[in-house]
């Protein structure tokens, strides 16, 4: 789908606030393309995770348009919405949101169990669900030692980290989206994760957005901006 419109991602005139609290989002125009790698970079509190929940799906803009795929997402009702994130949009959450009782190989085939459209894509791509989820951990790092069966809380945090991106990346979905997931590897760890996520979407033509506070990656994205200089409400708190 994603090579069918002029933008993955359009905001335009974009407005956020919390109840009762003073704007956190006043975004005049972001375009982001087909296939691209963005990388937004900010301090703690600047809004970056916020954007990425109206991205998302997650939240909903007070004003102005948030389109993905060329999908106004304040046309659509919660359901709806839902359904258009777990068909089209891989989560790399920053804390991860694995389901504990589950194992990694059952954690990571998720999104398949939510979304036809990345189910088929899977089966497409292995022959079964499972079988690109394998595909993708052992991609990862984690087929040795059983650790497939293992329950996720039997892992260590960089592990963790590496199962929800096999799950954001299973079934190949349009675009990627990244929070801060690089914030707990040391930095060989982090540049060996960045290299297998850019390899995986690049295979699957899923566009990326990924969000940090560490300047330094920058240079491994297309395309690379500072929040505080796109945020005009984060100019006016300053």
């Amino acid at each position: 789908m994603s090579d069918q419109v002029d933008a993955v991602v359009e905001l335009e005139g974009v407005g956020f606030a919390w109840p009762g609290q003073a704007p956190v989002l006043d975004i005049d125009s972001l375009i982001v393309p087909p296939g691209g790698r963005l990388f937004i970079s900010g301090p703690s509190g600047c809004g970056k995770s916020t954007l990425l929940g109206l991205i998302g799906g997650v939240l909903t803009a007070d004003r102005g348009r948030v389109s993905v795929l060329g999908t106004d997402l304040g046309t659509l009702g919660v359901w709806r919405r839902d359904a258009f994130r777990a068909d089209h949009i891989g989560f790399i959450f920053q804390m991860f949101n694995l389901l504990p009782y589950l194992s990694v190989v059952e954690n990571a085939v998720l999104p398949c169990r939510f979304s036809g459209r990345r189910r088929s894509r899977a089966e497409a791509a292995s022959g079964t669900v499972r079988g690109e989820a394998v595909r993708l951990l052992e991609r990862l790092g984690l087929g040795a030692d059983g650790l497939l069966e293992r329950p996720v809380t039997e892992l260590s945090i960089g592990q963790q980290q590496r199962v929800a991106a096999a799950r954001a990346l299973i079934g190949s979905p349009d675009l990627v989206i990244a929070d801060e997931p690089t914030s707990a590897l040391d930095s060989d760890s982090r540049n060996d994760f960045l290299a297998l996520l850019t390899s995986e979407c690049a295979a699957a033509g899923s566009t990326i957005i990924f969000v940090s506070h560490d300047r330094s990656l920058a240079a491994q994205f297309d395309q690379s901006i500072a929040l505080e200089t796109l945020n005009r409400a984060g100019r006016k708190a300053a």
